[in-house]
């Protein structure tokens, strides 16, 4: 009787831990403990239940974790139940029994049922407990993925998890200033804004893992994919497996492992799901708990740990705050070394009770990818906090965010160690694509006061003998760094302005900006500090051109610009000229054109002839065209104040067509 007391103990306190943790995950909350920690536990807490022959009504294995979106809860119409778990593909290959099967991502995000009613959108709720969810369908203009309308008849119930990708979550980090733990972090904690826009700016994408109900008949999950995708929606990766036995099934496994290592893939995920090709055959399971038995079985990967000794703990630039990481005794993991992990936060050092030098730690590569701490397996003296910042040494403080993590803050507003996120995007392919240059090199360069604005990407030669003497870096490495930061010199404004960090100013939007204007002409544009001045280029907008003459307009982003064009040549976007008609001259369109398709046509045409087509008139604009001369517009004035001739559309014509 003793020994059942002890187990009931034991598994009303790992009950209490689980749902505390899973609490926190689900809703955007501080970490309590490691995914690594969380399976761990709960496996621990379902042999117990199978020795004592008990379950708790509130334990985890017999309940949804349930998300805490504010709004309006009503019932879901077909119960959104979770998939039961492995980490072995024996298991997969035993559940699977020979029938036809899917493999797919299991996207790490949050599930979301949308609901169709005569080809209109009539519903999103967010899964709650898997009985009861809330309505959020008010924020559907907020959410890609999710279409008002599609070609669709009848009455259509669709599952899918809304997810952000990890490059849109590094760049709304960037803009906002904020420093969210992950993407499903931020995605959470969105679903509850009541501001469609803010909602929409945070990129939440909704792909469609399964067809819940349509009136049709459609006998397997693959033709309910491909009905999905028909009416327009871009679902969930998946692979067909005819005959799954352990060799095809451990295969399979193998090849989507590497995309999750290889990091192929753009959004997070945190395992594989199998279903069954027959969907007869899926509705013949059962429910144990709130497993549907054979609606799916979601395959985890199994985390291979190392204990290490730890070296030291070295402060590191984050978005916005100073991370510590710990720098251990290498050791091997999923086939590489590694010797550095980071700590996350403040926050996360005391939950494992980190300690200083000579203290013995475990280490995972959480999914494949991140090297992370997960356990303090003996403490050796006490875990110490800078109260300087490590890379300024001004004055650094713990702060608690809103959701009561403790982060280490710089109180230096230009400190370089909050930048590291826009370095990161500066070398990237998309920017300047100086390759070589990752993220965690950045951070060393950073750290050891090399870089503190763009331009000095370009002066580390100057560093070039201490850089060889460091830890991970041969002559060879350093010379190809010093060849790729010398290649990158030579780029166009395409790359310049995306690699700006400019908020709003993502590939495309610099893509419409250097078809109008060259990089000196848009600086000289935007000099004007007419928020609007942009606002006439397709795809541009006032909001967009607003944020981009405002990021001109500060004097350190000013600055930093002039001295990164002291280091780079820029060369002007080519343009394909067929005539001469217009050779030499530099036109601004305004208004509405009747004898050309849209504006971009007679743009075409201009450049065609050799001419120029820029967005705002300016002491180097030799006509504006507008076909009511007479207006009252800003760009009508500032060729009047300029002396510069204002003609309509037809005079254009009679002149250069």
């Amino acid at each position: 009787m003793e020994g059942k007391e002890d187990g009931m103990r034991l598994m009303r306190e790992l009950v209490d831990r689980l749902n505390a943790a899973s609490d926190a995950y689900y809703n955007g909350r501080a970490e309590i403990m490691s995914d690594y920690e969380w399976d761990a536990m709960f496996d621990r807490l379902r042999a117990l239940e199978e020795e004592t022959g008990e379950v708790l009504p509130d334990s985890p294995t017999n309940r949804v974790p349930e998300d805490d979106v504010t709004g309006q809860k009503e019932p879901h119409e077909f119960p959104t139940l979770s998939l039961a778990k492995t980490k072995k593909v024996e298991d997969l290959v035993k559940w699977a029994d020979g029938h036809p099967i899917w493999i797919s991502w299991k996207l790490d995000g949050l599930t979301l049922v949308v609901t169709y009613d005569g080809g209109r959108l009539s519903r999103i709720v967010t899964r709650g407990d898997g009985h009861r969810g809330t309505n959020i369908t008010h924020l559907a203009d907020g959410l890609y993925g999710i279409p008002r309308t599609i070609p669709v008849d009848g009455h259509l119930v669709v599952r899918g998890e809304a997810v952000i990708s990890y490059a849109d979550f590094e760049q709304f980090c960037i803009e906002s200033g904020d420093d969210f733990a992950n993407p499903r972090n931020l995605a959470s904690g969105s679903l509850s804004l009541k501001d469609v826009a803010e909602v929409r700016r945070r990129k939440i994408h909704w792909i469609p893992f399964t067809l819940v109900h349509s009136d049709g008949d459609v006998p397997t999950w693959g033709g309910k994919m491909d009905l999905l995708e028909k009416a327009g929606f871009h679902t969930v990766e998946r692979e067909y497996l005819a005959h799954p036995d352990l060799e095809s099934v451990g295969a399979a496994v193998g090849r989507w492992t590497d995309r999750v290592t290889g990091r192929e893939n753009p959004y997070p995920v945190d395992g594989l799901v199998i279903t069954y090709d027959d969907s007869a055959l899926a509705a013949t399971g059962s429910v144990t708990g709130h497993h549907a038995t054979r609606a799916g079985l979601a395959f985890k990967w199994q985390d291979e740990s190392a204990d290490s000794v730890l070296d030291h703990v070295e402060w590191s630039c984050a978005a916005s705050s100073i991370t510590p990481v710990a720098v251990f005794d290498p050791v091997e993991l999923e086939g590489t070394t590694v010797k550095r992990a980071s700590l996350c936060n403040v926050s996360e050092c005391g939950r494992l009770g980190m300690g200083g030098p000579g203290t013995v730690v475990s280490v995972i590569k959480a999914n494949k990818i991140i090297p992370k701490v997960i356990k303090v397996k003996e403490k050796v003296g006490e875990f110490e906090v800078p109260d300087r910042c490590p890379v300024c040494g001004e004055p650094a403080e713990i702060r608690s965010s809103d959701t009561g993590v403790l982060k280490l803050y710089c109180t230096n507003a230009d400190c370089a160690a909050k930048q590291l996120r826009k370095f990161t995007r500066f070398v990237s392919k998309e920017g300047l694509d100086i390759d070589g240059i990752s993220e965690q090199t950045i951070s060393k360069f950073v750290n050891r006061g090399w870089i503190k604005g763009y331009a000095d990407f370009f002066r580390l030669s100057e560093h070039r003998g201490e850089m060889s003497q460091m830890d991970g870096f041969g002559e060879k490495s350093v010379r190809n760094i010093m060849a790729a930061v010398e290649r990158s010199r030579d780029t166009d404004g395409q790359h310049v302005l995306f690699a700006l960090n400019i908020p709003m100013c993502g590939l495309e939007v610099a893509k419409r900006l250097m078809a109008v204007y060259t990089l000196g002409e848009l600086a000289e544009a935007v000099s004007s500090g007419d928020p609007l001045v942009l606002s006439d280029i397709d795809g541009i907008g006032p909001e967009k051109s607003s944020s981009i003459v405002g990021w001109f307009a500060d004097a350190r982003n000013a600055e930093g610009f002039r001295d990164l064009m002291t280091q780079i040549r820029v060369r002007d976007t080519e343009r394909k000229e067929t005539g001469s008609r217009c050779a030499g001259l530099t036109f601004v369109i305004t208004g509405d054109v009747h004898r050309y398709a849209n504006r971009d046509e007679l743009k075409a045409y201009i450049e065609s002839q050799g001419g120029r087509v820029t967005g705002s008139v300016t002491g180097s604009t030799d006509f504006l065209i507008n076909n009511d001369p007479s207006s009252g517009s800003s760009k009508n004035k500032k060729a009047r104040e300029l002396g510069k001739p204002v003609i309509s559309e037809d005079e254009f014509l009679a002149r250069f067509g």
